[in-house]
């Protein structure tokens, strides 16, 4: 039985992609490293967009009295 992959939380993908990005930033790393790092780091960022957008999409929207979800409008 294989072990099922925890995925990681956003403030943990953001740690590593910032880890990742001062490492480049150094220019101390090799290049095929350096491809290789920046391809994780492409990846992490990816993951890191899609949570911001589902956390979004998840905030603009409201459970109404009818337990029906609608937009969040602010209404002036």
């Amino acid at each position: 039985m294989e072990k099922e992959k925890k995925e990681k939380s956003f403030e943990e993908n953001l740690e590593e992609l910032s880890a990742i990005v001062e490492k480049l930033e150094a220019g101390e790393t090799p290049l095929d490293d350096a491809i290789e790092e920046f391809q994780k780091a492409m990846k992490l960022a990816k993951s890191c967009d899609e949570k911001l957008k589902t956390a979004e999409d998840a905030i603009h929207k409201i459970v109404d009295s009818d337990n029906e979800i609608k937009d969040f409008e602010i209404k002036e």
